[in-house]
């Protein structure tokens, strides 16, 4: 999913670097972070804001942008899709809906668009993107990009 991970990179403003690798994450809502750590014991402030690492061989999760915490993978309640060692990937964290499942919906049901794969895959209908996917919005950009990738081969 290399390409998943430029798109979404070239989309979002960069942000302080992960304490880990040192690469640039994505902002993500405090809220978001808040909702996908489940029983883990919450270190944050009120003022924390926080960012997503985007490596994929980096084991750390979320890290704030004002302080020095940070959680590793194992600390949240979802796999990262994108992560080296995730056996589950998600391209639709609310609906549950796989990466094969999109890839599925496109090459046996021809689904062609975002809509035609949230059609045979139920896709986007259970939305709570804010609380449910790691990056706190909208899969729409991920599935457009396994449409992406997915066409060119065809």
């Amino acid at each position: 999913m290399n390409n998943n991970l430029n798109t979404l990179l070239s989309t979002n403003s960069p942000v302080k670097k992960c304490p880990v690798c040192n690469a640039s994450g994505i902002s993500v809502k405090r809220e978001t972070v808040y909702s996908l750590l489940g029983n883990k014991p919450i270190n944050m402030t009120v003022n924390d804001q926080f960012a997503l690492c985007m490596t994929p061989s980096c084991e750390i999760s979320y890290y704030s942008l004002n302080s020095d915490l940070f959680y590793n993978i194992n600390d949240i309640t979802v796999p990262l899709w994108y992560k080296k060692d995730s056996t589950t990937r998600y391209a639709c964290y609310c609906s549950k809906v796989t990466k094969d499942n999109v890839i599925q919906a496109i090459r046996s049901h021809g689904a062609k668009s975002v809509k035609e794969v949230n059609q045979v895959t139920g896709a986007m209908k259970n939305s709570d993107c804010l609380h449910k996917n790691p990056l706190g919005e909208c899969c729409h950009k991920i599935i457009q990009a396994i449409i992406d990738e997915e066409m060119k081969d065809i």
